[in-house]
């Protein structure tokens, strides 16, 4: 699995990057963790550092300043590309993805499926710990961006992926205009209406318990705006062939 890599954006997660790290390396010991830090003034990235220098199999990408989750990601998935990997894994620092379905998840990429998403809101998966109004907000806006965009993704917000690394290098990732949490929805839109195939494998997330959650309510409007704005988009180019 050494062809494989996990992408591990962080930005103040000092309090949880020694357990998401440690807990990638038991649960896919083959495959490499990078660490993106974001110039975390918490000390983060030095401490992803000492677990790199005491395991070759996690490396650390410092970044100048904070830009966001897609800019992260992003930076994340040009090392991964530029390195050779085969398949490129996303998961939150926070511990709110268990490690121990990444097996299956990347036995369903490589069975070939070019983005697993390890979704919430399909038959199997579930949400711990959340208070039943950030519950409606996911939900609803979920489908609303599935109603808007043509999707038919459950969870197009989910941050538990595995991609295929050729599908992302033939997509081309210049044009992911998204810098935030929307990211997420944007490469899996563009990937589903391209032809790629996309599956979804029910996973149980559960809500952070150290650390302070990066979601606020700019977050969801900025998403909404952008959603309605690619729905918009896509509907007038079909109107216009």
């Amino acid at each position: 699995m050494s062809n494989v890599i996990v992408v591990v954006p962080t930005y103040n997660e000092i309090e949880n990057v020694s357990s998401i790290v440690g807990k990638l390396r038991q649960a896919v010991p083959r495959a490499h963790v990078l660490v993106v830090d974001d110039s975390s003034p918490d000390g983060t990235g030095g401490r992803a550092d000492e677990l790199a220098s005491a395991d070759p199999g996690v490396s650390v990408l410092h970044r100048a300043k904070k830009e966001g989750l897609g800019k992260a990601y992003l930076a994340g998935f040009a090392h991964a590309l530029d390195h050779g990997y085969d398949y490129i894994v996303e998961i939150d620092a926070d511990g709110s993805h268990d490690p121990t379905e990444l097996p299956a998840m990347i036995k369903l990429a490589k069975a070939g499926n070019d983005l697993v998403i390890g979704s919430r809101w399909v038959d199997g998966g579930s949400v711990k710990n959340w208070p039943w109004f950030r519950h409606s907000v996911s939900r609803a806006g979920n489908a609303y961006a599935r109603m808007v965009l043509g999707s038919h993704i459950q969870d197009l917000t989910a941050g538990y992926r595995v991609f295929r690394a050729s599908a992302l290098k033939e997509l081309g990732l210049e044009g992911v205009s998204s810098q935030g949490y929307c990211f997420q929805v944007e490469l899996a839109w563009n990937l589903e209406r391209a032809g790629y195939r996309v599956v979804e494998h029910p996973i149980t997330f559960v809500e952070r318990s150290t650390g302070r959650s990066k979601m606020h309510a700019g977050i969801v409007a900025e998403a909404l705006l952008r959603v309605t704005g690619w729905g918009l988009s896509a509907t007038l180019r079909s109107v216009r062939r």
